[in-house]
């Protein structure tokens, strides 16, 4: 009953059970107490695991190697790594479990540093690492960087015959995309005896980051299941390659293939559909966000609450942090506390605001109305505003029914980015939203004579499906 309850999920009543049968003077044996420890990890229950382990000691299992290794992991899960190593270094007989389990509990732990020297300890005692070692040695390597260890890792795996089962194929997977060795990632896909939709997403997303969209087209066409991450990878990468169209494209499919979106689907259609300009569907979309409940305005505290948390562990934000604060006080309409986040940056950390961070500034002044404090602030950037900075203010001026900007706005895009129909279409729709139907219908008139292509438009999304106009 114990070893089934700690495989159940109720591994509390394996605890349970083992206190009554305990209460009642039975001292079980070596198989009981593993399986109290596994229940115990599972509900990282570490005040009851130390109560059976001195129970163990009184009773004389503490020698046994399995018992040892199953409290190892038990220590090691709920973060008491000095626990864990203590009973590690006073076994007197290993196996590879043992290293394993201490191994796993630094990983877990982000204790990347003591991954290493653990490992090169199990070299020093001549003891064979197997796949989960591997995981767990490779992870260490990404997160700190040591891609010369990670590549001396490869080499370990192929000298010592090592099983690639799925969990270690993945994890190459993933370690050579992030390094853009899409290469070297589909040939560890290519070993890999067994595969699951982890695999061929991580595969796909490799390929996307370095813009390799038709091999990672050709794998989502050759996926034999897919999910939603499946189709936001893509869409992603089409995205990531200014590819909106296709981004959009493959969109519909997706609505049509009755795959639910998630927030970062809708987030990519919606930033592609801003940049074709395609207006009826981010309509769509956004009426989609509000009757399924994904919109990101609830969030935004809590971002904000965590960002504190990050600078009060003393940990330096990076670039991408500052994205996500400033896209936080955009959501949640601070103002003042987005201005002063992007000060910062420069003043307090020393980092350099990036074309990304001054399109974050101008979002979060347009949206709130302040569109010509957004039009100066464009105008005393050190770096000239791209199109989607450019865009983000004329899609304001089209809300807040600002003509004269508008104008401004259009005249420079169509200066940077001549050919593209969403910025013809989006002053187009500010003349009409000021019912000023005759500059309105001049603009469209203009996009005709320029030849200027305009992608299909969108009616709504209804029950997961998209329909063309």
């Amino acid at each position: 009953m114990i070893q089934g309850l700690s495989q159940s999920d109720q591994p509390n009543e394996a605890i349970d059970m083992y206190n009554n049968m305990y209460h009642q003077g039975f001292t079980g044996d070596n198989l009981t107490f593993i399986f109290v420890f596994k229940a115990c990890a599972r509900v990282k229950d570490v005040f009851h695991g130390q109560k059976v382990h001195a129970h163990i000691l009184k009773l004389g299992f503490g020698s046994y190697l399995f018992v040892s290794n199953a409290l190892i992991h038990l220590y090691a899960s709920c973060g008491r790594l000095g626990l864990a190593r203590k009973l590690f270094d006073i076994m007197t007989n290993r196996d590879l479990v043992s290293w394993n389990s201490l191994n796993c509990g630094y990983s877990q732990c982000k204790r990347f540093e003591e991954v290493l020297a653990l490992f090169n300890s199990m070299q020093e005692v001549n003891v064979k690492a197997d796949a989960v070692t591997m995981v767990k040695v490779i992870l260490a390597c990404s997160n700190l960087g040591r891609w010369d260890i990670a590549d001396s890792m490869v080499k370990y795996i192929e000298e010592n015959n090592i099983e690639f089962d799925v969990y270690l194929g993945n994890t190459l997977i993933d370690v050579y995309g992030r390094r853009g060795l899409v290469d070297l990632a589909q040939e560890a896909f290519n070993q890999m005896l067994d595969k699951n939709i982890v695999s061929w997403n991580a595969l796909i997303i490799g390929y996307a980051k370095v813009g390799r969209l038709i091999e990672a087209q050709k794998l989502f066409d050759e996926m034999p299941r897919r999910d939603v991450i499946s189709w936001t990878s893509l869409i992603t990468g089409y995205s990531r390659g200014n590819q909106f169209v296709e981004a959009v494209k493959l969109f519909r499919e997706m609505m049509l293939a009755k795959v639910k979106p998630d927030e970062i689907t809708l987030a990519t259609v919606l930033s592609a559909c801003a940049h074709i300009g395609s207006l009826d569907m981010g309509e769509a979309i956004h009426d989609y966000i509000k009757r399924h409940g994904l919109a990101v305005n609830g969030f935004a505290d809590y971002a904000l609450e965590l960002f504190m948390q990050m600078l009060r562990e003393g940990v330096r934000p990076t670039h991408g942090s500052f994205v996500g604060i400033l896209l936080a006080c955009t959501h949640a309409g601070l103002i003042d506390e987005g201005l002063q986040y992007f000060e910062s940056m420069e003043k307090v950390y020393g980092l350099t605001p990036e074309m990304k961070h001054y399109g974050c500034v101008v979002d979060l002044l347009s949206r709130s109305g302040n569109v010509e404090k957004a039009y100066e602030f464009m105008k005393a950037m050190p770096i000239a505003p791209d199109v989607v900075v450019w865009r983000i203010l004329l899609s304001a001026c089209k809300l807040h029914g600002n003509l004269v900007l508008a104008e401004i706005a259009t005249g420079k895009l169509l200066e940077l980015d001549p050919s593209n129909s969403g910025n013809y279409i989006l002053l187009s729709n500010t003349y009409a939203c000021s019912d000023k139907w005759d500059d309105a219908n001049r603009v469209r008139e203009l996009m005709v004579e320029s030849d200027v292509y305009k992608p299909s438009g969108w009616s709504s999304i209804n029950s997961m499906e998209p329909h063309v106009i």
